[in-house]
């Protein structure tokens, strides 16, 4: 699992979701676009939901766990940069499920299903 470090706080990831927060959170800050960034919390966590707003001014880190750097899928991205362009900012807990075959063996773990 990655870690998103926002100022003081961390906050676990899947490796691969996280990469693709990275790109769009980095084409978003270089065009000094501010977004919500919300996701929900498994009960093994004590449930809940988080939201942290990204802006210029925010402290980043983005660690991984894997030494390779994750194949970007271009659907995910676009979904991805579009949501967090709306008035919802952008949920993770809302990334669709691949349409193809190949684009599921990439879906990150427990991201875009419901229990």
């Amino acid at each position: 699992m990655a870690t998103l470090i926002v100022g003081t706080d961390e906050f676990t990831l899947d490796d691969r979701l996280l990469e693709h927060v990275r790109f769009v959170t980095t084409q978003k800050l270089r065009r000094s676009e501010s977004f919500l960034l919300t996701w929900s919390y498994p009960a093994d966590q004590g449930s809940g939901r988080r939201s942290v707003w990204i802006h210029e001014g925010s402290t980043l880190h983005f660690r991984f766990t894997k030494q390779r750097i994750a194949h970007l899928n271009a659907e995910w991205l676009q979904h991805l940069l579009e949501a967090s362009n709306s008035i919802r900012g952008l949920n993770l807990d809302d990334v669709p499920e691949p349409r193809s075959a190949a684009a599921a063996a990439e879906q990150p773990e427990g991201v875009g299903r419901r229990s």
